[in-house]
């Protein structure tokens, strides 16, 4: 076997009810729930286990999300399942650079709770997503080069899906435009605002003051930024990576080649539904990943490493 990554998922995976069992089953996973009641001041057992509006909403959702990834985290370590490389998509970046000992477990809740929020005030009103499937990415950011206002690529997910973030009339231009060039679907995304596009340049810099107040720990395993799709191995520079994410690309494709070309060959989704497994997929259908939504997921994954050892 090669080297593994723990790669994590951001925003939209999040369903009710997910991370349960971690919940119930492991004093390690309640421990990571209790620190995010804290610095959230709201019950996250109220917010992710009951049906409720909430936890679709964006200032509590990325909370969410993160209470999550890093309860089950938590619970890999008490397994002794480690990673080699360590990577998050938009929100998940944040598990990433805990799990590789950037952040701890108190300081990445507190940050994703005011970053949800200063994300969420933004931009109220007028901004829009959409993916688009099946064009080539030259051609997108040549489209969103042209296009009249803000628009520009949010997320290189994979092959033949690409995300495009901006003003809404700009966006659904580029989107039409897209469609003329050949893209075989164009599809709004039911989104609060236009994530990692420069309208978020304000919720950046709200976050950068957040960062200013945090100690960034030693990065003792590698993980790879967003905004880059490179290494991070120095914590000097984690704090500028995390508040210009904000409102940058986040480069998934290329960070997962990266990955691959550096000898990863096993892939670890931690966290609700199989978003990135999909990716992974489409960017390299060989590659063995797996996925850890609940306790027996572990229990498969640890049986399966212990047999390639």
């Amino acid at each position: 076997m090669g080297k593994i990554a723990f790669i994590f998922p951001g925003q939209g995976a999040q369903y009710t009810g997910m991370g349960r069992d971690f919940y119930e089953k492991f004093d390690r996973a309640k421990e990571v729930f209790a620190v995010a009641d804290k610095v959230s001041g709201m019950s996250m057992e109220e917010l992710i286990f009951q049906e409720n509006e909430n936890l679709h909403i964006t200032k509590y959702t990325q909370v969410a999300m993160l209470t999550v990834e890093l309860a089950i985290l938590r619970v890999l370590k008490e397994y002794g399942i480690t990673s080699d490389i360590n990577a998050g998509l938009s929100l998940g970046e944040y598990a990433a650079v805990t799990a590789s000992g950037g952040l701890s477990v108190h300081d990445a809740l507190e940050l994703v709770v005011k970053r949800g929020l200063f994300m969420q005030e933004a931009v109220p009103t007028g901004g829009a997503m959409t993916a688009v499937m099946g064009l080539d990415n030259a051609q997108i950011e040549e489209i969103c080069k042209q296009t009249e206002g803000i628009v520009t690529v949010a997320n290189y997910n994979c092959p033949g899906q690409t995300v495009i973030s901006g003003e809404e009339v700009a966006v659904a231009q580029a989107a039409q435009a897209m469609k003329e060039a050949g893209a075989k679907r164009c599809m709004p995304l039911n989104v609060s605002g236009p994530f990692h596009s420069p309208m978020l340049t304000n919720a950046g810099k709200k976050l950068a003051e957040e960062l200013a107040k945090v100690e960034i720990g030693e990065i003792t395993t590698p993980y790879i930024a967003n905004v880059t799709a490179d290494y991070v191995r120095d914590k000097a520079d984690v704090k500028d990576l995390l508040e210009r994410q904000v409102f940058s690309s986040v480069r998934w494709q290329q960070s997962v080649e990266l990955m691959i070309a550096d000898g990863v060959d096993t892939f670890v989704e931690i966290g609700p539904k199989r978003t990135l497994s999909g990716f992974l997929k489409k960017i390299a259908p060989k590659l063995q990943s797996y996925h850890v939504e609940t306790v027996e997921d572990v229990e498969q994954l640890k049986t399966v490493l212990a047999s390639a050892e």
